[in-house]
C-alpha cells in the first residue's frame, strides 16, 4: 500500500511537472530556472533561441562571461534577495534585457530560482535613438534660437546703420527732388524727416506751384510705407461725382455706365498712402465722406452697402487758406482738425531768393537734355534778373521760364533778351529807386506800403485783367492763372470782384 502511493505521488508530479513545463515552453519570454549553485537546471525555447541550449552549465561560466554571479546578473539580484523584486533592467553580452524572479522549492525540496526575461535590446536602441534624437533636437533647437537672436540683433544693427544712413544723407544732400539749400529749405527737410516716420495726417500748405506734391513724395519716401502703394489724386480736375467714384469705387449698375463693380483709388492704395491735392476745393459733401475715411478707416462704394476698412495714410496739400475757410463756412471745422494734425508750410520762391541759382540751372541741365541742346550755365546777369523778379508763380512759373529761355537761346548762351517774364519785374537800382518799370508798378511803390499790400494790389490788378481777357468766364481764367476755381473764387471776394466781373470792351 506504501509503495502504491509513492507510485501516484511520483506520478502526479510527473504530470505536474509536465504541465508547468509546456505552460512554460510556450511562453515568448525567456524564462530560467536556476539553481542556487548557479547550474541552469531550465530554458524555455524563447530563452534558448536567445542564448542556445545552457542546461546543466553554471551561469557564471555562460551568461556572466565566466565571472562568479555579480550584481548585474538576474541570478545575483535573486541571491541578495529574500522576496521578489519588481521588474529590473540589464544588460547580458550585447541583450539588454528585463526581468522579475521568484524563490520557489522544487519536488525534491531543493531551492531553486525562476526567471522571467524579455529581450529589450531593440526597445532599448529604439530610446536612445529618441533620446540621441530628443538631444540633437534640444541642441538643433538652441542653435536656432541662438541664430534667430543673432540674426535679429544683426537685423537691428542693420537698420540702424540704414536709418542712420538715411539720416545722413538727408542731412548731407538729400535724395529727393525738392531743389535748393536756403536754411528755409534745410528746415523743411528736417521737418519732413521728422513727421514721415510716423502715420499721422499731414496737410502740406502754400502757394500755388511752390512744389507741395514734391514734399508728398518725400514725405511718402520716408516713410515706414515707402514699399507700399502711393497714389495722387488732384481733387480740383474732376466734378463732385467723378471724384467720388474715383476715390471710392462703385458697383455694378450704380449709375448709368456702371456696367462692372471698380474699386476706388482709397481701396487700391490700402496699406499704402494716398496724395489729396487742392484738398481745399472738394464739395461739402466730399468733406463728409472724406471725414469717415479719416475717422474711421472706413470706405463704401458708390451704389453699394458694405462698408470696407482701409488701413492708409493721407497727405492731403492746398493752397487755400483752410482757416480762414471754416470761418467762411466752406470748410468743415472737424474735417479740418483731422487734416491738420501736421502742417507743412512750403516757402514761397520770393521768400528764399538764394535758392534760385540752383534752381534755375536745374531746369537748364533737364531742359537742355530734353531739347537736346547744348547751353552755358548762366550768366550772373541772367541770375540777377531771375533774383530781382517776385515769383508769383513760384517755381513752377520758374520752371517754364527757364524752358522756354532754353528754346530761345542762341549761340550755345542764355542772354537777358531770352528771360520772359509774364509779369513786369521789380527791380531797384544802385540809388535804390525802382525803374524800368510800368506807370502802375511806380504808384504801387510809392508811400512806403508793405510787400504784402503791393503784393495784393498786383494780385487784384492780375485777376481783374485775366477775366476781362477771358469776358468774365470763371472756368477759362482759373486755368489760365493754374489754381482752382474756388480759390478764384474766392479771391475775387477777397478783391470785390464777384458782383461785377470786368468785360472785354
Amino acid at each position: 500500500m506504501h509503495n502504491i502511493n509513492v507510485f501516484i505521488t511520483q506520478k502526479e508530479i510527473d504530470r505536474i511537472t509536465s504541465n508547468w513545463q509546456a505552460l512554460l515552453d510556450i511562453m515568448p519570454d525567456m524564462v530560467f530556472i536556476f539553481r542556487v549553485d548557479h547550474l541552469i537546471a531550465y530554458m524555455n525555447p524563447s530563452a534558448v533561441a536567445k542564448f542556445g541550449n545552457l542546461c546543466d552549465k553554471y551561469c557564471h561560466d555562460t551568461l556572466c562571461a565566466n565571472q562568479k554571479c555579480t550584481s548585474v546578473c538576474p541570478l545575483g539580484f535573486a541571491t541578495r534577495s529574500e522576496h521578489t523584486e519588481p521588474l529590473m533592467e540589464t544588460r547580458i553580452g550585447n541583450v539588454s534585457v528585463e526581468f522579475s524572479f521568484v524563490k520557489f522549492n522544487g519536488y525534491l525540496g531543493d531551492d531553486l530560482v525562476l526567471v522571467v526575461m524579455r529581450d529589450i535590446t531593440l526597445r532599448k536602441m529604439h530610446e536612445q535613438e529618441i533620446s540621441e534624437f530628443n538631444t540633437n533636437i534640444e541642441n538643433i533647437l538652441r542653435q536656432k534660437i541662438q541664430d534667430l537672436a543673432e540674426s535679429e540683433k544683426n537685423r537691428a544693427h542693420l537698420l540702424n546703420e540704414f536709418e542712420d544712413l538715411k539720416s545722413q544723407l538727408f542731412e548731407g544732400r538729400p535724395v529727393d527732388d525738392m531743389v535748393g539749400s536756403s536754411n528755409k529749405m534745410h528746415r523743411l527737410r528736417k521737418m519732413i524727416a521728422q513727421v514721415a516716420k510716423t502715420d499721422a495726417t499731414v496737410l502740406v500748405s502754400g502757394e500755388s506751384g511752390t512744389g507741395k506734391e514734391l514734399a508728398a513724395n518725400l514725405i511718402r519716401n520716408l516713410s515706414a510705407r515707402s514699399d507700399k502703394p502711393f497714389i495722387t489724386v488732384n481733387c480740383n480736375t474732376l466734378s463732385d461725382s467723378l471724384l467720388e467714384s474715383e476715390l471710392f469705387g462703385y458697383e455694378k449698375g450704380a449709375f448709368t455706365g456702371a456696367t462692372s463693380r471698380r474699386k476706388g483709388k482709397f481701396e487700391i492704395v490700402n496699406t499704402g498712402t494716398i496724395f489729396l491735392d487742392e484738398i481745399g476745393d472738394i464739395s461739402p459733401r466730399m468733406q463728409g465722406l472724406l471725414l469717415r475715411v479719416l475717422q474711421n478707416g472706413e470706405v463704401m462704394r458708390v451704389g453699394g452697402n458694405e462698408v470696407i476698412k482701409v488701413d492708409l495714410r493721407i497727405i492731403a496739400a492746398t493752397n487755400v487758406d483752410l482757416a480762414k475757410a471754416v470761418q467762411d463756412g466752406r470748410f468743415r471745422l472737424d474735417l479740418y482738425y483731422r487734416l491738420n494734425i501736421i502742417n507743412i508750410n512750403i516757402p514761397a520762391l520770393r521768400s528764399r531768393p538764394e535758392d534760385i541759382p540752383e534752381l534755375a540751372n536745374y531746369f537748364l541741365k533737364y531742359y537742355c537734355k530734353t531739347f537736346n541742346k547744348r547751353v552755358k550755365p548762366l550768366c550772373q546777369a541772367v541770375l540777377n534778373l531771375l533774383h530781382d523778379y517776385h515769383w508769383p508763380g513760384n517755381i513752377r512759373e520758374l520752371e517754364t521760364v527757364i524752358q522756354r529761355a532754353v528754346l530761345m537761346a542762341k549761340d550755345s548762351a542764355i542772354i537777358e533778351e531770352n528771360i520772359v517774364f509774364d509779369s513786369k519785374p521789380i527791380r531797384e537800382d544802385h540809388l535804390g529807386q525802382p525803374h524800368t518799370l510800368a506807370p502802375k508798378t511806380k504808384s504801387l511803390l510809392k508811400g512806403g506800403r508793405s510787400l504784402k499790400d503791393i503784393l495784393a494790389e498786383v494780385e487784384k490788378e492780375v485777376v481783374s485783367d485775366v477775366l476781362k481777357i477771358h469776358s468774365g468766364n470763371v472756368q477759362e481764367a482759373a486755368t489760365f492763372l493754374q489754381v482752382g476755381k474756388t480759390t478764384l473764387y474766392d479771391k475775387m471776394k477777397t478783391f470785390g470782384l464777384v458782383k461785377k466781373v470786368p468785360q472785354a470792351s
